[in-house]
């Protein structure tokens, strides 16, 4: 209960007060992009940079095991998702891969930092910073080359960008995200031993303290635009995949496979739990396959991880 009341209800809290807002109309439609942009374009970015350039980073391989402990799960939650798009609902490729995104990608930089940052404070922004920039690089490429393979499975790779089109597109798209930008400058900057000026180091830690209350508030008002447009059985067989088979196969690795310092293995868990991401939907809307089961994972996700974080939380907190 005290997980409930002091982490889970503030965050989702939140959510709803973006939602109720852009329910009510006091705002115009497009406000809610415009924000999410902002946050992702600002914040968020300054936030990732001030962790990686600062930050008491343990030494050893903690920084690579948090990231391949999440990938064992986010792999095979993707390859389950796909499976059973293809042979439970009878969908084509194209959807297939739609399906094993959503039950994959997790909206880490939205939720899954404010949530980790209430819950731990501040020191779980280095593991989750990780899995962020690591999981946009997978979902670009991986998910995009998959698709495009899957154009050829479904016989409509004519209707679509080609190879290389694609490939200057990917390269462009991660050379300029900047999450994967912040990042880097992060590390350039850590690797250069410069300290930062005060005047410097004070603007970017108000700028970034913004970044976790505008998240969520930009999560609430964009549920709006999403809705569950049919797909609901689809949809919820991807929900169980995210919220329940992919933090349980994560809590697996933490706990039984791989040594990670407690912290780091909680945030390991939590990211894994984290409802799919609005990214997916993106993609699908750029391939013109599968928005409709985007959408619907997306805000069935979203509006039952408010038990299933629950749930984890309680159970990383008592294991780990």
């Amino acid at each position: 209960m005290d997980q409930i009341v002091t982490i889970v209800l503030p965050v989702f809290g939140v959510i709803g007060v973006g939602y109720l807002i852009a329910w009510s109309g006091l705002i115009a439609r497009d406000t809610g992009d415009a924000l999410s942009d902002f946050v992702y374009l600002v914040p968020i970015p300054l936030l990732l940079f001030r962790t990686v350039a600062t930050a008491d980073i343990p030494q050893g391989a903690a920084p690579a095991l948090v990231t391949l402990t999440h990938f064992i799960g986010f792999s095979l939650a993707w390859a389950a998702g796909t499976l059973i798009m293809r042979a439970a609902f009878r969908r084509d490729a194209r959807s297939g891969v739609v399906g094993g995104m959503a039950a994959a990608y997790g909206n880490a930089f939205q939720l899954g930092i404010p949530l980790t940052i209430t819950a731990y404070g501040d020191s779980a922004l280095v593991p989750m910073t990780l899995v962020v920039s690591a999981q946009v690089v997978v979902l670009l490429v991986v998910g995009t080359i998959l698709i495009e393979h899957a154009t050829i499975v479904d016989k409509v790779a004519g209707s679509l960008p080609g190879w290389r089109e694609t490939a200057v597109a990917i390269g462009k798209t991660i050379a300029t995200n900047p999450l994967i930008i912040s990042v880097v400058a992060g590390v350039a900057w850590r690797m250069s031993g410069l300290s930062m000026p005060a005047p410097v180091a004070a603007i970017v830690d108000q700028v970034g303290s913004i970044a976790g209350p505008l998240a969520l508030i930009a999560l609430g008002l964009g549920l709006r635009k999403f809705g569950v447009s049919g797909n609901v059985g689809a949809a919820l067989a991807l929900t169980v995949l995210k919220l329940v088979v992919m933090p349980a196969i994560a809590l697996f690795v933490v706990v039984f496979v791989v040594p990670l310092p407690p912290l780091w293995a909680k945030v390991a868990v939590i990211v894994a739990a984290c409802p799919s991401g609005s990214n997916v939907y993106v993609v699908a809307a750029r391939f013109r396959i599968g928005e409709g089961l985007a959408s619907s994972t997306i805000v069935l996700t979203i509006a039952l991880s408010v038990l299933s974080i629950t749930f984890w939380l309680n159970v990383v907190n008592a294991l780990v």
